[in-house]
């Protein structure tokens, strides 16, 4: 097995085809197809599964991708260190959040962490979805609920408090009542949620005028008058038309947890990012 072999198939994990993976790589296509041959035949097992829309891992190159991002991380410091470019990190981090948590907490530390190492891509999926650490759908991720994987090492980062809202015109309700007022809330899949169930008590003869699982757009609606929202603060605060109103009672706030598969611990880019974020935004 060859680390140029290594090189191509990381090229084409990320790429998701030939072409791409060639042009990043400054090679052909058919000498991309060769290489990747003979990793596959090195290693013994298949490590894509080709599609029309391109190559993507099986459970055999997902094993391959963490040791062979290792083995890139391992050279890129030797690399480093022979040029005296100790701070110069490269390669791509994959992240998860939720979109407001992304857009209104995550985005402003990113942005310092790119300036800091320009050379690093940092790739951020925002959906509701739970991507897996453990099949390296992403390298770190952020949620709401602790990690329960075995395999994952987590650390709670911080408390989130959240407030009540209305558009700035909206009269404020009356604790206890809210008769005639529309409130706005997460959807049925997520009913469970603490905020839910304490907006619902407060404001007992309000009725749900719009649901959704998408923060943002909570907000946004909120502050297009269609009702009362129980939202993050940074999410809140940050949203133009809205004003925090008091009921009497804070809503609960929530805990955010950030967790990494434990074969990443020693990748010299996700600790400096874990690093960073855990120096802005850590409780």
């Amino acid at each position: 097995m060859e680390w140029s072999d290594l090189r191509v198939f990381l090229a084409i994990a990320r790429e998701g085809t030939l072409g791409a993976a060639a042009r990043k790589l400054g090679q052909t296509q058919p000498t991309m197809g060769r290489r990747l041959q003979a990793l596959e035949q090195a290693v013994g097992h298949t490590l894509f599964q080709r599609t029309k829309a391109g190559f993507v891992l099986n459970e055999e190159g997902i094993v391959v991708l963490g040791h062979a991002e290792r083995m890139e991380e391992e050279v890129l410091a030797f690399q480093r260190q022979l040029t005296g470019q100790e701070q110069q990190l490269d390669g791509l981090l994959r992240l998860t959040a939720s979109d407001w948590f992304a857009e209104c907490v995550l985005t402003p530390v990113l942005a310092d962490f790119a300036k800091q190492y320009p050379r690093v891509v940092i790739e951020l999926l925002t959906d509701s979805r739970f991507y897996s650490l453990s099949r390296r759908e992403a390298d770190l991720a952020f949620r709401i609920t602790a990690f329960d994987e075995p395999d994952v090492v987590s650390r709670k980062l911080l408390r989130m408090p959240y407030g009540v809202y209305a558009a700035k015109d909206h009269p404020v309700p009356q604790a206890g009542d809210g008769a005639g007022r529309g409130l706005i809330t997460m959807d049925t899949a997520f009913g469970g949620m603490p905020d839910v169930a304490w907006l619902q008590r407060m404001l007992p003869n309000a009725h749900v005028a719009f649901r959704t699982n998408a923060r943002a757009i909570q907000a946004q609606m909120c502050a297009r008058g269609i009702g009362i929202a129980v939202l993050p603060r940074p999410l809140g605060d940050a949203t133009d038309g809205l004003q925090i109103i008091d009921l009497g009672e804070t809503p609960p706030a929530r805990e955010t947890w950030v967790g990494y598969h434990r074969d990443m611990r020693r990748l010299t880019r996700l600790r400096a990012l874990l690093d960073l974020v855990v120096g802005r935004l850590a409780d």
